[in-house]
């Protein structure tokens, strides 16, 4: 008898298992084009926020599609990489890369008064794991017409602070480039930026390392596209 329960048991406990597994695995199924439509969602509410759009999940779509007129791929040269979808390349894949081996996502965003920005993403290292955003550039190429930034695991209310509104309004009309047309980038300042100054801004009080990882991130990602900026400086004179 206790044979016969033993085995009975396991039989059960197998047969459960399986069927446990197999509705783990559908519900996957089920769930996940949901989820990726949720990530894609996410993404065009962030570009949007980066030139200044308010947006929800239920408008992203269409003003998406209102706002945003263009987008494609460069290489370290410049050159524009028409088999690849801006939007599909994942910028935190890219910066493991060497320079000259990144595709680099360019989106074109035509707004009501007729200006263009120029949208690029950004994607680096916090304290505690990966931050990254996207940044609106003037159609001067060295201006910054707005940013947004958001985490996965930094501090609340220290380096976490990366993705509120005031921290990403100090980035407006800050430049990457000196009057020389020297790459520059942005300075997060501890204790407080100049306000006279070019390309500083306020870092966050507390998050010295969130703070640190942000301008890295910033030099490396802004970095990597300042030969395209360069010449299309060039090309408006």
């Amino acid at each position: 008898m206790k044979s016969f329960s033993n085995t009975y048991i396991f039989v059960f406990s197998t047969i459960m298992v399986v069927i446990v597994a197999a509705l783990l695995s559908t519900a996957a199924m089920v769930l996940q084009p949901l989820q990726e439509k949720n990530i894609e969602i996410q993404k065009k509410r962030n570009i949007l926020s980066s030139i200044r759009i308010e947006n929800n999940a239920k408008t992203a779509e269409e003003l998406y599609d209102k706002y945003i007129s263009n987008s494609f791929v460069i290489n370290a040269k410049t050159e524009e990489q028409e088999s690849f979808n801006a939007f599909e390349i994942e910028m935190g894949l890219e910066m493991r890369n060497s320079p000259d081996k990144r595709s680099l996502p360019i989106f074109i965003s035509s707004l009501d008064d007729g200006t263009k920005k120029y949208i690029v993403p950004v994607h680096g290292k916090g304290l505690w794991g990966p931050i990254y955003g996207f940044i609106s550039l003037n159609d001067d190429f060295t201006t910054l017409y707005g940013a947004v930034f958001n985490h996965d695991d930094e501090t609340p209310g220290l380096g976490a602070e990366i993705n509120t509104d005031w921290f990403g309004a100090q980035f407006a009309d800050k430049k990457i480039f000196n009057n020389n047309m020297e790459f520059i980038s942005i300075d997060l300042v501890k204790g407080g930026a100049d306000p006279e100054s070019l390309n500083e801004v306020d870092g966050i009080s507390g998050g010295t390392l969130t703070s640190n990882g942000l301008e890295k991130m910033l030099y490396d990602c802004l970095g990597s596209y300042q030969t395209y900026f360069k010449n299309q400086m060039k090309n408006n004179k």
